[in-house]
Parts: C-alpha cells; structure tokens; sequence
C-alpha cells in the first residue's frame, strides 16, 4: 500500500491524505467528503505564536494564544515592526487581546553578581 493513500475511518474509501491535509486541514484519516460532512475538528483550535526578545545575555520567549488568525498575524506584524535595537516602543500591541500561555525568561544576572 502507498504511504499517501490511506482508507477514510467513516466511509472507508482509499484518498491521498497529504492532498487534503494541505487543501482542507482537519485529520489525516478522514477523506475530504466525510471532512466536509461533519463539524469541522480545527474550528476551536487556539491560533499560539511565539515571540523572541533579548534580555541581557539570555533571549526571553512567550508563547501567546489568540482568539483568530487575524489578530496572530495583527501581533506579529506590530511585533516585527517595533521590535528592535534599543526599540523601546509598543506601538498596536496593546490593541490586540490574547493570552499568554508559557514564558521563558532568562536570569540576567547568570554571573552570580547581586543586582
């Protein structure tokens, strides 16, 4: 059997999984028709992105979850464009609701010197 074809666990007929993966999302098993037949499984999938800064010699990392595509993609580009050397601002980053799901902040002061 080809690694790409694979029957569909409702109505057993034979498909290229990757085809309607990358065409219609949603689980591997389940064929294109029975995927547009049925709820969609991706809809109350959470959008999570993850953002870099620097903080002294260790970068700082949050993972953040949003409520749509639209508003990740809103982030990242307010993100981009004001994130930098020595960028100090936040211009459209606060109009924009998510939540923060993890954060990986590293020890600036890793030497063992007091602060």
């Amino acid at each position: 059997m080809n690694k790409k074809i694979r029957p569909c666990k409702y109505c057993e007929d034979e498909f290229e999984w990757e085809q309607k993966v990358r065409r219609y999302g949603g689980y591997a098993n389940v064929c294109a028709d029975c995927h547009l037949d049925r709820p969609d499984p991706d809809a109350n999938t959470p959008v999570i992105r993850g953002f870099v800064t620097g903080s002294g010699k260790m970068a700082a990392m949050q993972i953040l979850a949003f409520g749509s595509k639209d508003d990740a993609d809103a982030y990242g580009k307010a993100w981009n464009s004001n994130s930098g050397w020595n960028n100090r601002r936040s211009g459209g980053l606060n109009d924009v609701n998510f939540v923060k799901v993890g954060e990986n902040i590293g020890n600036a002061n890793h030497k063992g010197k007091s602060s």
